[in-house]
C-alpha cells in the first residue's frame, strides 16, 4: 500500500528529529558539566519540553497508522517498534535532563578532580545512540549487532568511575556528596547506553524478524 508507505516514511522522519534533539540534549548536559554552564544545564532541562510533546505526536501517529491501515509483518514490526523507540528516547532526553540537574548543583562547587572518564563513557553513549539509530534508518542488523557488543565497554567503565570516587570521598569526606552526584552522573550515562542497546535490539528485530535480547548473538 503506497499511502501506508508514506505514513511510515512520515513517521521515521518524525523519529529521527527527535533522536537528534535527544542527542543533542546529551551532549549538551556533558558540555555543560564539563564547562560548569549553569545557564547550558538550564537550557537541557527546559528542552525537556519539547522532547515529551514529540513522543505524544509520535504514539498518536502509530495508533492513527494502526486504526487506518492494519499493518502486517515488517510494517507492523516497524510501527510496533517505532513505539517502543520513541518512549526510549523519551526516557533518554529525561537522563540529560537527570545529568544537566546534578550539573547546575556542581557547577558552582569545587570540583573533585578532573573530568576525564564521565565524558569519555558519555561519548561511547553517544556513539552507540547515533549508530543504533542509523543502523534503524538503514535498516543494517550487522551494526545493530556492534552496538549491543559495545555496551559493555561503558558498562566496565562506571565501576572504574565509582572506586576512583569513593577514593576521594574516603580521602576527604568533604567531597562526599560531590562525588555521589558524579557517581549518579555515570549511572546515568550507562542507562543511556543501555536504551541505545534496546534501540540496537529493536532494529535488528525489525529487520530479521528475530531477537537479539539479552545478547544472544553471543552465543552463536
Amino acid at each position: 500500500m503506497i499511502r501506508l508507505e508514506e505514513e511510515i516514511s512520515k513517521l521515521k522522519k518524525m523519529l529521527f528529529e527527535m533522536a537528534t534533539s535527544v542527542e543533542e540534549m546529551i551532549a549538551k548536559s556533558i558540555k555543560a558539566l564539563k564547562d560548569r554552564n549553569m545557564i547550558m544545564a538550564e537550557e537541557v532541562i527546559k528542552s525537556d519540553a519539547k522532547i515529551n510533546e514529540m513522543e505524544i505526536d509520535i504514539d498518536n501517529q502509530c495508533i492513527r497508522i494502526f486504526a487506518l491501515y492494519h499493518p502486517e509483518a515488517e510494517d507492523l514490526r516497524t510501527v510496533s517498534m517505532i513505539m517502543k523507540i520513541n518512549n526510549d528516547l523519551e526516557r533518554i532526553g529525561d537522563h540529560a535532563v537527570n545529568i544537566a540537574e546534578k550539573t547546575i548543583y556542581l557547577a558552582d562547587k569545587p570540583p573533585v578532580k578532573p573530568l576525564i572518564d564521565i565524558p569519555k563513557m558519555a561519548d561511547k553513549a553517544i556513539q552507540m545512540l547515533q549508530e543504533s539509530l542509523d543502523a534503524f534508518v538503514n535498516k543494517d542488523a550487522a551494526l545493530a549487532i556492534e552496538v549491543c557488543k559495545r555496551d559493555d565497554e561503558v558498562d566496565s567503565l562506571e565501576p572504574q568511575i565509582v572506586r576512583e570516587l569513593v577514593t576521594y570521598m574516603i580521602g576527604d569526606p568533604q567531597t562526599i556528596d560531590r562525588s555521589l552526584n558524579l557517581i549518579l552522573i555515570a549511572r546515568e550515562i550507562e542507562r543511556v547506553a543501555d536504551l541505545a542497546t534496546n534501540i540496537a535490539e529493536d532494529t535488528y528485530y525489525i529487520v530479521s524478524g528475530k531477537s537479539l535480547k539479552h545478547h544472544s548473538f553471543e552465543k552463536s
